[in-house]
């Protein structure tokens, strides 16, 4: 969190439980619980503390790279269109350029106003609508400071792959299955983790050929994709683990296309909770090295870009071993 804010006592902070209900969505929410003018929601749980705690976690100083290149997946995902990169020769000087570009089309941090809850608005009870240049709940204040802190892979895919799993179905990843990961690999989610879940879907997803991504591509909103279970539950058990981000390398973070009678994972966790979601994370060379050492946990450092009333954002983003 930035550095003149107020440090937060994640500890003091309500259960789940004890969070207030918005009964018209079956779900509670933590509007006003890290002040009314919030702009960070869980973020506000990496305080100097967690970041000293982060930077020990380094031991070899190696840098694996935890985004892809800005042009995957190929073709863009969820009728977004590929962009145009064109370059102009000033003088001795280059110049490039960006057109038809999708922050959220790659790997990337879903903002707080990607999502509204209805008529109650977005997280907080901000209801206008977003806008060029409108600072309320923008991208660029995640990037004052970055997204930096104790990164803990769970491996789900690995986990679940003696059952019998295609991450390129639909599949619900539930809380359960987080707790029971979590439990297999020895690892302990601590207050401020920035919580990465491989799924497997990118491994999958880069086996296929042009013509079957272009049919996942073709699948827009009914696109199939193993992922975090929507319900309540999964809700509640990150919220109480006080993570300060859910990242995941599949496309929506959440399963999809998902049951409407269970709910929108977005709406639980992003909007109502203040809980960022980061999608599309390359968690593939990673994992290997974690696997190797029998160690899950790294200092994980992302730094949106500072777009002033920006929904979304490469997430620019890097593991430090």
């Amino acid at each position: 969190m930035p550095a003149d804010s107020a440090p937060v006592n994640s500890d003091a902070l309500p259960r789940y439980s004890d969070l207030p209900r918005m009964e018209d969505v079956a779900a509670n929410h933590a509007w006003g619980v890290f002040g009314t003018d919030d702009e960070l929601g869980t973020l506000n749980h990496i305080d100097a503390a967690a970041v000293r705690c982060a930077t020990s976690l380094v031991r070899t100083g190696e840098r694996v790279g935890l985004s892809l290149p800005l042009d995957q997946p190929d073709p863009p995902l969820f009728r977004r269109e590929p962009f145009q990169h064109t370059m102009r020769n000033v003088g001795s000087m280059w110049d490039d350029r960006l057109d038809s570009f999708f922050p959220q089309g790659s790997t990337q941090w879903d903002g707080f106003r990607h999502h509204r809850v209805r008529q109650h608005g977005f997280y907080g009870g901000v209801v206008d609508d977003p806008s060029a240049g409108n600072d309320r709940l923008s991208i660029h204040h995640w990037a004052r400071a970055g997204i930096l802190g104790r990164g803990v892979l769970l491996d789900v895919a690995a986990y679940l792959a003696p059952a019998g799993y295609d991450p390129l179905t639909e599949r619900s990843i539930t809380a359960d299955d987080l707790k029971a990961t979590a439990e297999a690999q020895g690892v302990e989610i601590r207050s401020g983790d920035i919580l990465c879940v491989r799924t497997g879907w990118l491994e999958a997803y880069r086996t296929l050929s042009y013509s079957d991504r272009a049919a996942i591509s073709a699948q827009r909103s009914g696109l199939e994709s193993t992922g975090l279970a929507a319900d309540e539950a999964t809700a509640e058990l990150l919220w109480n683990w006080r993570i300060s981000a859910v990242s995941v390398d599949n496309p929506a973070v959440e399963v999809t296309p998902g049951d409407p009678a269970t709910g929108s994972l977005h709406r639980r966790l992003l909007a109502l909770l203040g809980i960022p979601l980061g999608e599309l994370f390359d968690f593939e060379q990673v994992t290997s090295r974690l696997r190797a050492r029998q160690n899950w946990e790294f200092l994980f450092v992302s730094v949106p870009l500072s777009l002033v009333g920006g929904l979304g954002s490469p997430a620019n983003a890097v593991a430090v071993l």
